[in-house]
């Protein structure tokens, strides 16, 4: 039996991303992704928003207890300051599949390389400990999340139409994916993007994350 992901600390060059413990990054957390300054963050989401610290702890602490999901909470190395949130969710242990879900990015983690970062620390972590498969699942109107999806390096699966109602609303889900054995090829690829000669001085990148998964 693979063990579950999310039950230890993972170290970046930019960030860290640490399991939720409400008492230690509460505070920090609500006020990167709560309150209605931060309403955008939930348009697609099947939750949220949360107006109020004691929601937001109190559906976490729910889905923990209920579904066993695993939350990871992203802070910047440099700085400490909480940033956002994603959580490990369908943990399926015998099958080695899991899903990242919940992806939460505040204002100043929002398409940043601290973003790429988090998102390909999730997944190493998952790949490390032997699954063979990880999922992303969104909206289908949600362009923003398919685009991330895609730049990854996560394949299209499909479209489960009518697959729920989302406050009030049908929602048609688009499945992707990453298999063990595409890992390592999209891995390189990451660590090339994300090593410090791909930026310049002034923070922009020389070359784009999908030249580095075509070769250049």
């Amino acid at each position: 039996m693979r063990p579950a992901p999310g039950l230890a600390a993972l170290e970046g060059a930019r960030v860290r991303l640490e399991p939720l413990d409400w008492e230690q990054h509460g505070d920090g957390l609500f006020a990167a992704v709560g309150g209605e300054a931060n309403a955008g963050i939930w348009e697609w989401m099947p939750v949220g928003l949360f107006l109020a610290p004691g929601a937001l702890k109190d559906f976490l602490t729910a889905m923990r207890r209920t579904d066993n999901w695993r939350t990871m909470v992203i802070r910047g190395r440099s700085s400490g300051e909480i940033l956002g949130m994603a959580s490990y969710m369908r943990i399926r242990e015998p099958h080695g599949s899991a899903e990242i879900g919940c992806v939460a990015f505040g204002p100043k983690l929002k398409r940043s390389t601290e973003a790429t970062e988090a998102l390909a620390l999730m997944a190493g972590h998952v790949f490390d400990l032997g699954y063979r498969r990880y999922e992303w699942k969104c909206n289908s109107l949600n362009a923003a999340s398919m685009r991330a999806a895609e730049r990854f390096g996560f394949a299209h699966e499909g479209v489960f139409r009518n697959d729920m109602v989302m406050k009030g609303k049908s929602r048609d889900t688009v499945w992707y994916s990453i298999i063990d054995a595409e890992w390592p090829v999209l891995k390189g690829a990451l660590d090339q993007w994300l090593a410090h000669d791909n930026f310049a001085a002034d923070g922009a990148q020389v070359g784009p994350l999908e030249s580095f998964r075509q070769g250049r």
